[in-house]
């Protein structure tokens, strides 16, 4: 899989899902807080499968080539 999801965004994401998921355990939302599941997963995995459809990356562009 890609890795298409920037450093920042990926620690922003992990947050998001964990206050989501937080929210909905201790009942200041509804159930469909658990959702925060998705982005903790694309955070870990470094991977957005929507990301990927739309073409769309947020990592750093590589400059140099990688030695062989």
């Amino acid at each position: 899989m890609p890795v298409n999801v920037h450093p920042i965004e990926r620690v922003l994401r992990i947050a998001a899902g964990a206050a989501l998921i937080g929210a909905a355990y201790t009942g200041a939302i509804g159930a469909w807080g658990y959702i925060g599941v998705v982005p903790i997963l694309t955070g870990l995995l470094r991977t957005c499968p929507a990301y990927t459809l739309l073409g769309v990356s947020t990592c750093p562009i590589r400059t140099s080539t990688p030695a062989h």
